[in-house]
């Protein structure tokens, strides 16, 4: 595995000023200088000529991956004019931060669901070597390599977790999902030297075909939840009013009028509707 080291360079700006006077003065001997010594200074100055392309700059948070016939030879990040061997190859590569966002998938979670989902990952380059020798492209490296690892995590989990289901859900626990996303996209591109500083859902939805049937489904399950607390609720309050009847020696019931009475106050404690009382003009047992 190629990994990035320093490069031997200079800077430019004290090289600029140096091969400038010589090539002047080597163009000018050419022009007065004896035969002999026009030879030679002619040789001097192509050799300066060619010493001219080895300037390059180095912008802010870049970097200059630097080859002579094909081998590495270091990489530059130091900023502004700067000088190498003219033979040296030089291919930028930003080391700014960058994001990618996926298009929206069309995945199954993990109970067969077909979901819509998309995230974002922010990520950057700290190995240049890595990302130019290691992978053929980096950029579509990391865009297919993102996506896989979202899709992966689509599958592993829910959307949504059933009550007594204590697994994580990628609706419920966002921020989990959020570092477990993070740490598998960033598995996957270690090896290209990339980065990753956060990856987040940035979509989440049940496919158009069964949103409405799942948003029922949903509704139901609030329902359900809603009337089970209701009946706990209700059921204390009947135990509790029987019991002080009982205490306080208010009326003594017999089983089949105390069920009527549990009957009669979980209808009304549970009813969607408000209880019309009806006033019993005879005697309890008629």
């Amino acid at each position: 595995m190629v990994q990035e080291v320093e490069a031997r360079s200079g800077s430019g700006y004290l090289l600029l000023v140096v091969l400038l006077v010589l090539q002047v003065a080597t163009v000018a001997g050419v022009v007065f200088m004896p035969l002999l010594l026009k030879v030679l200074l002619g040789l001097v100055a192509l050799l300066v000529f060619i010493c001219w392309f080895g300037f390059y700059m180095v912008q802010p948070n870049q970097g200059k991956v630097l080859q002579l016939f094909g081998q590495y030879a270091g990489t530059d990040r130091t900023n502004g004019l700067r000088w190498a061997n003219p033979l040296y190859s030089k291919k930028s590569v930003s080391l700014r931060v960058r994001n990618f966002e996926s298009g929206r998938l069309k995945v199954n979670d993990s109970n067969g669901n077909p979901i819509e989902i998309a995230a974002v990952v922010v990520w950057r380059v700290v190995d240049t070597a890595e990302a130019v020798f290691e992978v053929d492209d980096y950029e579509n490296y990391v865009t297919i390599q993102s996506e896989a690892a979202l899709r992966n995590l689509a599958t592993t989990y829910p959307y949504e977790h059933d009550q007594d289901d204590e697994r994580l859900s990628l609706r419920s626990d966002a921020n989990t999902i959020a570092l477990k996303l993070k740490s598998e996209v960033q598995d996957r591109l270690q090896k290209a030297g990339v980065e990753v500083l956060e990856a987040r859902l940035s979509h989440l939805a049940y496919s158009p075909e069964i949103a409405q049937a799942m948003l029922q489904r949903q509704q139901a399950s609030a329902v359900l939840a809603a009337r089970k607390i209701i009946v706990q609720g209700a059921v204390g309050m009947v135990a509790d009013a029987i019991e002080q009847l009982k205490l306080q020696g208010v009326v003594e019931l017999d089983g089949e009028r105390k069920a009527a009475m549990v009957s009669n106050l979980l209808v009304v404690l549970c009813g969607d509707q408000q209880a019309k009382p009806v006033i019993n003009t005879g005697t309890i047992y008629s």
